[in-house]
C-alpha cells in the first residue's frame, strides 16, 4: 500500500506539472511576465487546496484553514476581509469562540462548498452585528443540535466560512477564532486509501478553481462593454445575500485614466477594489493603492464619489495604482 501511495503521490504531481505547461498556452496567457504570474499563481493555489483537502479533511476535528489574507488568494478576494474555512457536517455540533480583537464585523456562513466545485452554495448566514458583537469582544456561536441560539447545519453542509472585515488598516491585532466539535468521532489516523483520496481531491481542487476563475472573468467581460459599469448591481446566486458585486474591466493606454463616478453607496460596507484578469487575485496590495473602502474613500462635496484609475498617480483623490497593466 505504502507503494501505492507513493504512486497516487507521483500522479497528483504530474496533473500540477501538466497544469504548469496547460497555463502557457490557450485559455491562458501566454506573454513571458504572465506566464511568470500564472505559475506563481498555480505555486499559491497547491498551497491551498493540498492544505485543505488534507489537513483540514476531518468534519469531527476541524480546524480553521486561512484563505484570502495578502499571502494566499482564490476567487476574487476583498483586500479588507481574511477568510476561515472549517469542515462540519449535519448531525453534529459545533462551538465557535473567539475575541474580535480589531475586527470591525464578520459574516459566517454555512456552505455546501467553494464556488469552482460542482456543489456549492450558503445555506445560513449571520453577521457579528446580528448578535450584537463588535471590535474588542468576546463571542460563542453554537452550530447544529438543539441549542436556541444555533445555526442550523442542513443536509447538505461541508463548511462553515467566516468572513471577517478590517475596515481600517492598522497594526492591531486582528480577531482569534477556535472551532470545536463537541461530537468527535473515535481518534485515528487517516488509512492509505483516505489520504491518496484527499490527494486526488486536491488536485481537482487546484484544477477547477484556475479553470473556473480564469473562464468566469472572461464571460463575465464579454458580456459587459469595456471601461464602464453594469447599471445596477449584481447579487450572486447562491452567494451571500446580503452583498452585492458588479464589474468594469479597463482597457487603457499608458496615457489615458479611468474615472469612476457614482452615488455613495447606502451600505454598512463598500469598496473597490483592481484584480488582474485571469488569476483573479489582487494587484499588489504591498508595494501601491490598489483598493479603497468606505473608510479610505473620500467623498466629494456633492455627496457622490469619484474614483481614478491610472497607472501613475495623477494628483487626484482616490487614485488607485493599475501597476503598468493595460487591462484589468
Amino acid at each position: 500500500m505504502t507503494e501505492s501511495l507513493s504512486q497516487r503521490w507521483r500522479d497528483v504531481s504530474a496533473r500540477l506539472t501538466d497544469l504548469a505547461d496547460a497555463l502557457a498556452a490557450p485559455p491562458f496567457p501566454a506573454t513571458p511576465s504572465e506566464a511568470v504570474e500564472g505559475l506563481e499563481h498555480l505555486v499559491d493555489q497547491t498551497v491551498l487546496w493540498l492544505a485543505w483537502e488534507t489537513l483540514h479533511a476531518d468534519p469531527s476535528r476541524p480546524f480553521f484553514h486561512r484563505h484570502n489574507d495578502l499571502v494566499s488568494q482564490w476567487g476574487g478576494p476583498n483586500a479588507d476581509n481574511v477568510y476561515r474555512h472549517a469542515r462540519v457536517e449535519p448531525g453534529r455540533r459545533y462551538r465557535i469562540r473567539g475575541r474580535m480583537h480589531s475586527c470591525d464585523q464578520f459574516v459566517l456562513a454555512v456552505r455546501a462548498g467553494f464556488m469552482h466545485a460542482p456543489v456549492w452554495g450558503t445555506l445560513a448566514q449571520l453577521t457579528a452585528s446580528d448578535r450584537g458583537i463588535g471590535p474588542g469582544d468576546d463571542f460563542e456561536v453554537m452550530l447544529g443540535g438543539d441549542h436556541p441560539d444555533a445555526v442550523e447545519l442542513p443536509d447538505g453542509a461541508a463548511m462553515v466560512s467566516i468572513r471577517e472585515y478590517y475596515y481600517d488598516w492598522q497594526p492591531a491585532e486582528p480577531a482569534t477564532i477556535t472551532i470545536e466539535c463537541l461530537d468527535p468521532a473515535p481518534s485515528a489516523p487517516p488509512t492509505a486509501h483516505d489520504l491518496a483520496a484527499r490527494l486526488e481531491a486536491a488536485a481537482d481542487q487546484v484544477e477547477a478553481s484556475i479553470a473556473y476563475w480564469n473562464r468566469y472573468l472572461v464571460d463575465n467581460r464579454a458580456e459587459r462593454t469595456d471601461n464602464s459599469f453594469a447599471a445596477t448591481a449584481l447579487r450572486v446566486s447562491k452567494g451571500l445575500s446580503m452583498a452585492r458585486y458588479e464589474f468594469c474591466f479597463w482597457d487603457l493606454q499608458p496615457d489615458q485614466c479611468l474615472v469612476i463616478e457614482a452615488d455613495r453607496p447606502d451600505a454598512a460596507y463598500w469598496s473597490l477594489q483592481l484584480y488582474p484578469l485571469r488569476t483573479f487575485e489582487h494587484l499588489d496590495l504591498f508595494g501601491s493603492i490598489t483598493s479603497r473602502n468606505h473608510t479610505q474613500t473620500a467623498v466629494s462635496s456633492d455627496g457622490r464619489v469619484r474614483w481614478v484609475l491610472a497607472d501613475r498617480d495623477v494628483g487626484a483623490a482616490n487614485w488607485l495604482d493599475t501597476n503598468g497593466r493595460a487591462q484589468g
